[in-house]
């Protein structure tokens, strides 16, 4: 049966839109709340009744489900923002004025790929102790579930995604692939296990989350690879049709994936001729697990947290980076000047180039010439 569009799944029940949120609304309230104190409202102690399926995609936005991969053909259902469906199949189907010909298939139809992030539920046994690091007890750890809600420890909200969420209304969560520092683990009075998740380098916003949404990173999977060869490149080209990251070895290409680059606008929003990724020859000066990432003008800005796997190479904080807003890699330029990559290639190219990154403490900035080149054309 086609996907009813007046309804998501919330903490195992089916509520409509406009009492999820007046839930969210609700909710508001207790964010001055620590979840150890008892209030009327608080997030779910477990996890959402996702769809059992190997492969889901979360909807980015309003979504249509077609009847056929083809958007011309009928709509037999809509999605809302966060709904969760099975990832069925990748088929190649029309999409008037658009480059990306790919579309997913779900069991109530086709969903253009663009406007799914590819998901898994991979929930995780919780750990209870924390590792001593230069920057006190923690560790990094992972989403892998499509999302997690979260509550606000430390209010008012400090971080202006949060802010706008909670003034409208919406829930505040975290979503597959974002990386992010724990640095305590609690145990509530029925044996959930709760993660007190610390952003490093954002505003200073503390939540709390259910555990099993986290995996943790081990030093292990961020050894680098290949560290005692020096003739690296990284080439990226901006070309829209074509955008592509290539990794070389001297002449031996070894790493290749499709990236999304700038928008053609500048800061203030005027057009630019290319793309505003920067043109020509930079090396990377700054290397991050995770950072926070916002700029843009008014109502054009951004404001993106736990962002992993960043490579930056440009002063003015352009990076090659891990995406989690977007599934528009190779066809659409998407960003403000950044080379949005997918999570597993963003990690490729953060653990091959220099300068390396060690676990602790996850960040790594040094000058001049002597780390991995990165090289931008439009060809």
């Amino acid at each position: 049966m086609p996907v009813n569009s007046s309804h998501y799944t919330y903490n195992n029940s089916l509520v409509s839109r406009r009492s999820f949120m007046k839930l969210a609304l609700m909710g508001l309230g207790s964010l001055a709340l620590s979840p150890w104190h008892s209030s009327l409202w608080s997030i779910p102690n477990s996890l959402p009744d996702f769809p059992k399926s190997q492969r889901l995609g979360r909807a980015f936005t309003k979504v249509e489900i077609k009847e056929k991969p083809d958007f011309d053909s009928k709509t037999t259902g809509i999605l809302y923002d966060d709904a969760v469906v099975p990832w069925l199949h990748e088929v190649v189907g029309p999409r008037t004025g658009r480059y990306k010909l790919r579309w997913v298939e779900t069991p109530d139809g086709f969903i253009w790929a663009s406007e799914l992030q590819p998901v898994q539920y991979l929930p995780n046994k919780p750990v209870t102790t924390l590792n001593n690091t230069t920057i006190g007890s923690g560790m990094w750890v992972e989403v892998t579930v499509p999302y997690v809600d979260i509550i606000l420890d430390n209010p008012p909200a400090r971080a202006p995604w949060l802010k706008i969420h909670i003034e409208n209304g919406m829930p505040i969560r975290l979503y597959y692939s974002q990386i992010l520092w724990v640095d305590r683990i609690k145990t509530d009075d029925k044996g959930q296990v709760w993660y007190r998740i610390n952003e490093r380098f954002g505003y200073g916003d503390i939540f709390w989350a259910v555990a099993e949404a986290f995996r943790p990173i081990t030093p292990e999977e961020m050894e680098p690879i290949t560290p005692d060869l020096t003739d690296k490149q990284v080439v990226i080209n901006v070309f829209e049709k074509f955008q592509t990251l290539s990794c070389y070895e001297g002449k031996t290409e070894v790493y290749y994936c499709p990236v999304s680059a700038g928008k053609k606008y500048d800061p203030e929003g005027k057009p630019l001729e290319t793309s505003s990724t920067p043109l020509g020859k930079h090396f990377i000066w700054r290397k991050q697990v995770s950072t926070h990432m916002s700029g843009g003008t008014t109502g054009g800005g951004y404001d993106l947290p736990g962002v992993g796997w960043t490579t930056l190479f440009v002063g003015t904080g352009v990076a090659i980076h891990s995406t989690f807003w977007h599934n528009n890699f190779g066809a659409e330029l998407m960003s403000h000047g950044c080379v949005n990559a997918r999570p597993e290639d963003a990690k490729w190219v953060f653990r091959w180039t220099s300068p390396i990154v060690p676990y602790d403490p996850g960040d790594v900035t040094m000058s001049g010439m002597t780390s991995t080149s990165v090289e931008v054309v439009e060809k």
